[in-house]
């Protein structure tokens, strides 16, 4: 069969080929550029914790290593700390590093991988379409005709995959702007990151009343400040004096030492394509969606996107088309976009209107709560989405129970014991295109697996996992966040719940794992473009 054509090689690109590689599916990448990135400090990223895992599960390459993992978090207004948050085991940290680090890590990755195939140099200009297949043609060092399986467009917010197939892109333009600086500095928040509102020295206008500061490596920081509204130009001028009452100001002293290492404006749009499928052809990450108002993070939605899709095309690629389960792509994960897109229209007006945050006003808490919200990947504006009204939801099962963990929500990161008797974290077994089936059962950690794995329902469970309609691995936990001894969960390869049942149930944990994967595996809906 033929190969996944991904067109753009950014971190989500990339991650979807090494994702399909993974699930033994081969891909041609199509880069525009010259297969390198600039190095651009006042460029990075943050990534919640699972994120960060998915990349490092897919490189191989430890992230920790290449960025920081922060310590805490402060809300500051004027001079009073409103917020401090430790990071541990209960409260994970998120990570920043710079995007051209996470770039170059899925890079090295992908170049030891047989299965994928990387074109530098390639711009497309055509798609073609037929039931049986997708063809593309690019310019570049020499016109070249590719022939795919299918087709995923993540070449950014100008998306030409995106304007080939005539799909719009509503949304808002500018919905904020930042001044952004890199240097390196010694702040008194080691490892701490920070958002400090209205800070007492103001001397430059209302454009210095937020600012954010994210340490990177090295003693390196990345401190955004946001711009009013406006097409104002940020001269260098302008820069450095915010620079410098910025740092006077945390440093209580009148010129602290520091080292600009980059510069840059950042500005926000929030845009959101109608369509993330066409046929065979899918949009993944900023050519599907833009947000990152309030400090949420774009980047880590696309690679959640690349995620979601890719065990679906694997799916699809080994056992023939599946029509229910690739339209649930654009189903689970345009609502999640939309959803938070919504979440941070609502709360601009709030944070951002007349008045706003500048202003000492009731409710000022809340304001601190949906900012660290959105910097930190919690509550509305930063949560991972649910799939609990995904079209790939079993219905309702007799012997389901509750836990913990929401019904289409993200599992924990639980230790559990392999199918070869060691013993691994959960999140490990994800990304290989099979479904996880967990048994919780309270002191197996203690005993070795030849002793238990022929004992009690291990048998009848080993039997119905086996006669599932679709590949699946068999764990054992020895606890789970509010599951009972003998709970049995089943988890999609993305990591999400899909249904939590009592005991060994043979035919709902079928009937469960059916469902999750769009109907019989092997039954070929109607093929071919819709």
């Amino acid at each position: 069969m033929d190969p996944v054509i991904i067109v753009g090689a950014g971190p989500v690109g990339l991650t979807l080929a090494l994702a399909l590689a993974r699930q033994e599916v081969p891909s041609i990448v199509l880069d525009e550029g010259p297969g390198k990135d600039e190095h651009r400090l006042a460029r990075s990223v943050v990534l919640r914790e699972d994120t960060a895992a998915l990349v490092e599960r897919l490189t191989g390459i430890s992230l920790a290593e290449a960025g920081v993992r922060w310590a805490g978090w402060r809300a500051m207004r004027r001079k009073q700390v409103t917020r401090e948050i430790t990071f541990d085991d209960t409260e994970p940290a998120p990570l920043h590093l710079a995007q051209h680090v996470l770039t170059g890590a899925l890079r090295t990755a992908l170049m030891g991988e047989r299965l994928v195939r990387t074109v530098v140099g390639s711009r497309l200009d055509t798609i073609e379409q037929e039931p049986s297949g997708v063809t593309a043609h690019t310019r570049g060092h020499q016109d070249t005709w590719w022939r795919g399986s299918y087709l995923v467009g993540c070449d950014g917010p100008r998306s030409t995959v995106r304007k080939l197939q005539d799909i719009r892109f509503p949304g808002r333009t500018a919905v904020e702007r930042h001044a952004v600086a890199a240097l390196r500095a010694e702040l008194p928040w080691t490892g701490e990151a920070l958002l400090h509102r209205m800070p007492p020295w103001r001397t430059s206008g209302p454009s210095a009343g937020e600012v954010t500061g994210r340490p990177l490596p090295d003693g390196v920081w990345r401190l955004d400040w946001l711009l009013p509204p406006g097409k104002d130009l940020v001269t260098p001028e302008l820069l450095v004096s915010r620079i410098r009452e910025t740092l006077a100001g945390w440093s209580d002293a009148p010129s602290p030492a520091y080292e600009l290492l980059d510069t840059g404006v950042h500005t926000v749009h929030h845009r959101l394509a109608r369509r993330w499928r066409a046929g065979r052809v899918f949009l993944a990450g900023d050519a599907a969606h833009l947000l990152g108002a309030l400090g949420t993070q774009g980047l880590d939605e696309g690679l959640r996107d690349a995620d979601n899709l890719a065990w679906k095309l694997a799916l699809a690629w080994h056992h023939g088309p599946h029509e229910a389960l690739l339209d649930s792509y654009q189903t689970e994960r345009r609502a999640v976009v939309a959803a938070r897109l919504r979440a941070a229209d609502q709360a601009l007006p709030l944070l951002r209107g007349s008045g706003g945050i500048r202003a000492y006003v009731p409710g000022t808490a809340r304001h601190d709560v949906l900012l660290t919200d959105g910097h930190l990947g919690r509550g509305q504006l930063g949560a991972p989405g649910t799939y609990a009204a995904s079209p790939l939801a079993p219905g309702p099962l007799e012997a389901e129970v509750a836990v913990d963990t929401p019904l289409g929500a993200p599992v924990e990161d639980v230790r559990v014991t392999a199918e070869d008797g060691s013993f691994v974290r959960l999140r490990d077994r994800l990304s290989r295109g099979a479904l996880l089936v967990v048994l919780v059962a309270p002191g197996t950690g203690v005993w070795e697996r030849k002793h238990w794995v022929s004992a009690g329902i291990m048998p009848r469970l080993a039997g119905a996992v086996t006669a599932l309609p679709c590949p699946a691995e068999l764990l054992v936990a020895e606890s789970y966040p509010g599951a009972a001894a003998h709970t049995v969960l089943l988890i999609r390869p993305d990591g999400h719940l899909v249904s939590a049942l009592s005991g060994v149930r043979p035919a709902d944990l079928y009937a469960a794992a059916e469902a999750a994967v769009g109907g019989p595996v092997g039954a070929r809906a109607e093929a071919g473009a819709k």
